[in-house]
């Protein structure tokens, strides 16, 4: 159980950075808000809870106290779930008429926690449910996050269906954990009144939404409410988790390729630095290590890399023409790379030598494909093959 619960600690922090990042994009975002609330709440509940299971002051609460913080909080979360669900699916005006009517439910509740808290003798353990005040604390806070949940499971089921689909698997995700967390819920509460009755179980254990002395309780929290604590912080993170891990492929792809087109931007670029793109970003280490960064280099070399084999184009046009390819009539110039790649040398030699040519362009290494995709990729395979021309030319001198 001690796994699960750092898992809840620390998915609860996590997801609560990613949440408030998103805030800082959108804070007007209501359900946005709805949500980040349900997180903040689970993981501030969360030390005051562990404070009360070791039946220890903190930040001079007394165990009880603490308990009562964390249930509070823990409700509240529940209330957050359901505001989520009400203002992204009705009208604000009606949401809000709805709210105020689960947060009266809410207040209530609290009302019943605060008076059995302080109706609780001292120096009681928080998980002691022979003790009246107790077991009233704990059922009463069950029945009320049982409720929650089932209604959240069943908002979360619906929305599944229509949403796409990588948002309807972080969904489905969230729906298995709320009804983890229902079926513990309705297992702690015969095991408060098991206990509060005189009943007793084999095992004494521990559960973040209430203490379950019973071998009953025990199974719930084991099996089902940390569990579903940390399939819902799962399924919370999973659409921007999936969208991030996506981003990072495609940068990963376009850093690679940005950094495969050096050799033949080099030896454009020494020609032709006129075709140079010269924008540079407001923050250049801030640049340097975003994702936009290396897109936005990436796009621009491989501009510039079609840009300088344009201005080259009649020159390799007039190499086939010489050699009497029939090229130099304005067809495209293609040919296995590492050809090409020795055409490109001597044309970008024949440039600097100021040679005469025809100011028409012709096409050089045209993708089958349509896309910019398969484009980069020609530019790639000739940048590689210079680079290899380049070197055994090198080795021979």
């Amino acid at each position: 159980m001690s796994l699960l619960l750092t898992l809840y600690g620390a998915g609860s922090l996590l997801a609560l950075a990613w949440l408030a990042y998103r805030l800082t994009r959108a804070p007007r975002d209501v359900p946005l808000w709805a949500v980040t609330g349900l997180i903040a709440c689970w993981a501030v509940a969360y030390p005051f809870g562990l404070a009360a299971d070791r039946n220890e002051v903190f930040w001079g609460l007394a165990p009880m106290t603490s308990r009562l913080v964390q249930h509070l909080l823990v409700l509240a979360a529940v209330n957050c779930m359901v505001y989520f669900y009400l203002f992204s699916a009705l009208p604000p005006a009606r949401a809000r008429r709805r709210a105020a009517w689960y947060g009266l439910a809410l207040l209530a509740a609290a009302a019943v926690l605060t008076a059995a808290a302080a109706a609780t003798p001292e120096g009681v353990r928080t998980r002691d449910h022979t003790v009246t005040s107790v077991a009233v604390f704990f059922v009463t806070a069950d029945v009320y996050l049982a409720a929650g949940f089932a209604l959240g499971w069943v908002w979360t089921r619906r929305y599944a269906r229509r949403a796409e689909p990588r948002l309807a698997r972080g969904l489905r995700i969230t729906s298995v954990g709320m009804a983890a967390i229902v079926v513990a819920n309705a297992l702690f509460v015969p095991a408060v009144l098991m206990r509060w009755a005189g009943g007793d179980g084999a095992h004494e254990s521990l559960d973040t939404a209430g203490a379950a002395e019973t071998t009953l309780g025990w199974f719930g929290a084991v099996f089902f409410l940390l569990p579903g604590i940390v399939l819902i912080l799962v399924g919370i993170i999973y659409p921007a988790a999936v969208m991030r891990l996506t981003a990072l492929r495609v940068w990963w792809r376009h850093l690679r390729a940005y950094r495969g087109l050096a050799p033949l931007w080099t030896a454009l670029h020494r020609h032709f630095p006129e075709d140079a793109l010269h924008r540079v970003p407001v923050r250049p280490w801030r640049d340097a290590l975003s994702l936009r960064g290396v897109h936005r280099r990436y796009y621009r070399r491989v501009i510039e890399c079609r840009d300088g084999l344009v201005r080259v184009s009649p020159y390799l046009a007039a190499l086939d023409r010489d050699s009497g390819t029939g090229a130099g009539t304005g067809g495209p110039v293609d040919a296995d790379p590492r050809e090409l790649a020795r055409r490109l040398r001597e044309a970008l030699r024949a440039h600097a030598a100021g040679r005469p040519v025809s100011t028409s362009a012709v096409p050089v290494v045209v993708p089958d494909e349509g896309d910019l995709d398969a484009d980069v990729r020609q530019l790639v395979a000739l940048s590689r093959a210079l680079r290899s021309v380049e070197a055994g030319t090198a080795e021979a001198s």
